[in-house]
């Protein structure tokens, strides 16, 4: 006699994710060794002592690495997934019935809270600590590289660098335009008494986007130009960790300069500076080949 699975509803279930999420799963190796305890801490003056209370900064934090370790790029979707996903609910700390946050949220959290603690590079800095603990990181030979991260602006819409001046009077700039005309006032500060010239880096680029005018007008390999950011990596040899990241235009100006930032950076907060810097042929400028050896008694390992 053939079977049929008969649907009932139920009043109470009995069901333990713990049981439902493989042993070798990628999100248990992940979780057996992130510890986000001191995350609240950290973020507490950034939230009020009223109100409602507000979604968990773990609870997001733990989405974000869902994303990154399983290639989910669109926030929206990341959320899909961990509402469906019992491998996901685990790792997030969540129930059954409990309540996925919107999308939304990243974004508000990303451009308020997040960003003015800067809660990222805390756990990053955070994970990097737990790799030296387990004796990953050696400190003797650090590479440097970047790599280009195509904004989201449309190449088609661009206005002259010569009309970021006027900008300053409109009445309505996005908030992408309010803070790089921020960031250009605090990298040009002007006196009161000195008269108004346009800013350096105003016309360090004959293209700016209206969209995104911090990103940079570059030239891709075999293809169109296009609007960028340049990610920088600061990489011990030893076994492949990353030990800082800048972001910053994509010039090889501000690529530079980042090296700087980066390995005073870690010298700073880990006391960590080593005895050789490897690098491709963009860094083999005067400038700063003189700063490592004369300043930082760094060996440089890079093509003149």
């Amino acid at each position: 006699m053939m079977g049929q699975n008969a649907v009932q509803d139920q009043l109470f279930y009995t069901f333990n994710l713990e049981t439902h999420v493989p042993g070798d799963h990628l999100l248990r190796g992940v979780d057996r060794f992130l510890d986000l305890g001191e995350l609240r801490q950290h973020l507490a003056p950034f939230y009020s002592h009223t109100g409602r209370p507000s979604i968990d900064p773990e609870l997001m934090i733990r989405m974000l690495v869902i994303g990154y370790c399983l290639g989910i790029r669109s926030e929206r979707r990341l959320c899909e997934e961990v509402h469906l996903n019992l491998a996901y609910r685990w790792f997030c700390r969540l129930g059954l019935e409990d309540k996925v946050p919107d999308h939304s949220t990243f974004s508000k959290n990303r451009h308020g809270r997040f960003r003015q603690s800067d809660a990222l590079r805390f756990v990053f800095e955070a994970v990097l600590r737990r790799c030296m603990s387990e004796g990953m990181v050696q400190g003797e030979g650090f590479a440097i590289d970047a790599s280009i991260i195509k904004a989201d602006a449309n190449r088609a819409r661009n206005v002259p660098a010569s009309d970021v001046a006027q900008w300053r009077q409109g009445t309505q700039c996005s908030r992408a335009v309010r803070e790089y005309l921020e960031a250009l006032d605090v990298a040009n500060p002007v006196a009161d008494d000195a008269p108004e010239e346009p800013h350096e880096t105003e016309t360090a680029s004959r293209n700016i986007s209206p969209t995104d005018p911090a990103s940079q007008w570059t030239a891709a390999p075999g293809g169109p130009a296009f609007y960028a950011y340049s990610t920088n990596y600061l990489i011990d040899l030893s076994t492949g960790i990353i030990m800082d990241v800048e972001a910053t235009p994509a010039n090889r100006t501000s690529e530079v300069d980042s090296t700087r930032t980066m390995i005073d950076r870690v010298e700073q907060r880990f006391d960590i500076k080593p005895q050789r810097l490897v690098g491709d042929t963009a860094y083999g400028i005067a400038p700063l080949l003189g700063w490592m050896v004369e300043d930082k008694q760094i060996a440089p390992h890079i093509p003149v």
